[in-house]
């Protein structure tokens, strides 16, 4: 028998679409809705993978391996790996923005009608940044982490810095031997005066920044007060028994 031949008319019988094929009543290219919870799950994931980092960096630096993410943040280790192949591009996708913003003072700075004062907020400001964030201290003082961003942002930093030197020296508020590159050894012992102190006296490093501003200025009718009091022996005593030498590798 010959089946019976469709109604004049009617609609051709059509298939149903093959899976991950667009319905004829969903827009080409559109995903089908069973999958878009897949693509948000995997942002949400994302999401948490960069806070957990961030607040880790933050607080114990860049030896934090991406297991140690995965576990703090409830996540398997492969979910973590997928949307980081290895830490570099973790720390790459966290720190740019925070490298712009050492950048961004670093023109505030340059714009300050007093040179003094911009060198001042400039060290303060950066210095405040560093403590508040170990990742990106190490980020910019020499980790292996990062380094390319890093060097592209002392390229940047680093004629603004010497352009708010040579003012400052030109006023006769700065010592006329300051050079460039004092400002990064300032940074890297403002870092070291805060990873002593943490968690004892996480403002102690005010206190020497405004030790080191004093000596860098070339007068001064009178030694600016200093904010923070010095550690007695017992804070003394507490630093050095919570101190620890820092690793000389880091695992991945």
């Amino acid at each position: 028998m010959t089946s019976p031949s469709p109604a004049a008319g009617a609609p051709p019988a059509t298939s149903p679409p093959a899976a991950g094929q667009p319905a004829a009543d969903r827009p080409a290219g559109e995903r089908p809705a069973a999958e878009r919870p897949l693509r948000r799950d995997a942002e949400r994931n994302r999401q948490r993978i960069l806070t957990v980092a961030r607040e880790l960096f933050a607080e114990r630096g860049l030896e934090v391996t991406l297991d140690d993410i995965a576990d703090h943040a409830d996540l398997g280790v492969g979910t973590v790996y997928r949307r980081f192949a290895n830490r570099e591009q973790l720390v790459g996708a966290l720190f740019e923005e925070r490298i712009d913003q050492i950048v961004t003072y670093a023109e505030q700075a340059a714009r300050q009608a007093d040179p003094w004062l911009g060198l001042v907020g400039f060290l303060t400001v950066t210095s405040e940044a560093f403590a508040g964030d170990r990742g990106l201290h190490e980020i910019m003082v020499g980790s292996n982490y990062g380094r390319d961003r890093a060097a592209q942002a002392r390229e940047r930093i680093g004629p603004l810095v010497v352009d708010l030197l040579a003012r400052a020296r030109a006023t006769g508020q700065l010592r006329a031997d300051v050079e460039p590159n004092d400002i990064a050894m300032i940074q890297v012992m403002i870092g070291a005066v805060v990873e002593y102190s943490q968690g004892i006296r996480p403002d102690l490093w005010r206190r020497y920044i405004t030790v080191i501003l004093d000596g860098l200025r070339a007068f001064r009718d009178d030694a600016t007060p200093l904010p923070e009091p010095a550690l007695d022996e017992s804070g003394i005593d507490e630093a050095m028994r919570r101190w620890r030498t820092p690793t000389a590798g880091r695992a991945r």
